[in-house]
Order: structure tokens, then C-alpha cells, then sequence
């Protein structure tokens, strides 16, 4: 099952995700993982903060891998894993092309196993000023069509609502 949930800034998107992979690796008697993917190199405490926050929301109840750029290298097979979140990987891997992008996610959905995948919506705004948030957010409107295209089932999710729309 790959399945994917997309809504804006604390929206309630990771909240949703988190419960679906638990669902999803409790029907394996399994510990889901959770790729977190933010590269926590840029000295952000608010961002600091937020990544605190889903540490401890997810406690125990995951195995956590910090991945930022290559997610195909660190899943397997046969486990559940929550990807939180898609666009913090888009923007480590904003200099790589759009085929690469894509060519990463198809090795993703190629696996036999259980992905949630978290993204943000930021397309519903205006076209930003400069050229490499222009890039972040057609990336994300492509990337997005692409995994939605690919997944089971899309969540959007409004206020801590998670409306399915596939």
C-alpha cells in the first residue's frame, strides 16, 4: 500500500500519516520506520523545535532513520515506512533534475512494502520572486502529481481533517 498525505503547514498532515503507518505496520505485527528528512544542518531553532515536536509524537513507536537525500538506499522489502516529508527532500535534492527526482520515487513504489508518504501543498499561492523558490514549488506540484498518480490512496488534510480524495 502506498498511500500519501498533502495539506499546508500544520495542517495535520504528519499526524494522519503517523496513524495510517501505525495501522499499516500493526497489521504486521511489525515497528514501522520513520525516514525523517530534514537536513538538520542549517542552525534553525524553529525548525529545531519542529523536528523536536515529531520525536515526541512518534516516541517508540517508530524506528527512526535520518535520511536526506537518497531514500531508496536506506528501504527494503517488506516493512512499513513513514516518509515525513517529501518536500524537505525536494529541497535537499533541489539542484538534481526532474528526471532523477522521479527516477528515485519509481525505485519507491517498485518495493513491495508499505509507504506513507508526507508533502506539503504550497502550489495555491503566488508565483514567488526568485527563481530557486519557483524551482521548490514546481517541483513540488510535479512530484506531487507523480506520487499521487502512483499511490493507493491520497489523503488532502485540512485542519487536522484528512479528506480522501483517491
Amino acid at each position: 500500500m502506498k498511500t500519501l498525505y498533502f495539506g499546508g503547514q500544520k495542517s495535520g498532515k504528519s499526524n494522519a500519516a503517523t496513524v495510517a503507518a501505525l495501522r499499516l505496520s500493526n497489521a504486521k505485527n511489525s515497528k514501522p520506520y520513520y525516514i525523517a528528512t530534514y537536513d538538520n544542518s542549517y542552525d534553525d531553532i524553529a525548525m529545531a523545535d519542529r523536528v523536536n515536536k515529531h520525536q515526541k509524537q512518534r516516541l517508540e513507536s517508530f524506528i527512526t532513520i535520518e535520511q536526506t537525500i537518497n531514500l531508496p538506499s536506506v528501504m527494503t522489502t517488506g516493512h512499513t515506512y513513514l516518509i515525513d516529508c517529501l518536500s524537505m527532500w525536494l529541497f535537499n535534492n533541489i539542484e538534481r533534475t526532474e528526471d532523477d527526482l522521479i527516477a528515485q520515487l519509481s525505485q519507491l513504489f517498485a518495493l513491495d512494502c508499505d509507504i506513507v508518504f508526507v508533502l506539503n501543498d504550497v502550489g495555491s499561492g503566488v508565483i514567488p520572486m526568485d527563481a530557486q523558490s519557483r524551482r521548490f514549488v514546481d517541483f513540488t506540484g510535479i512530484i506531487g502529481q507523480f506520487v499521487a498518480a502512483q499511490c493507493d490512496e491520497v489523503f488532502r488534510v485540512h485542519f487536522g481533517i484528512a479528506q480522501q480524495i483517491k
